[in-house]
């Protein structure tokens, strides 16, 4: 039930890499309303990244789809930035 959920969640390595991603996802908005380029895409990436592995040790497809597409997106605007679509 739901507080198996919540147990899982709270305990493990998903806790921190949870809390890491999204302060580093804080990092990437914060770039990008002052438009640093390509750092905010660089945390945004990383963010995302973490988001993605807490999904998958959660078995979240949510989580998993959301966040691969996101990673996706990221990426290919930082190929963007360097190589000008290029890729």
């Amino acid at each position: 039930g739901l507080g198996d959920v919540y147990k899982r969640q709270k305990q493990g390595w998903s806790w921190y890499i949870k809390w890491f991603a999204s302060f580093i996802i804080l990092i990437g908005m914060a770039l990008t309303s002052i438009n640093l380029t390509p750092f905010n895409l660089y945390f945004h990436f990383v963010g995302v990244v973490g988001w993605l592995i807490v999904g998958l040790m959660w078995h979240d497809r949510a989580l998993m789809v959301v966040n691969s597409v996101a990673s996706m997106i990221f990426l290919m605007g930082i190929l963007n930035y360097y190589f000008g679509g290029a890729y």
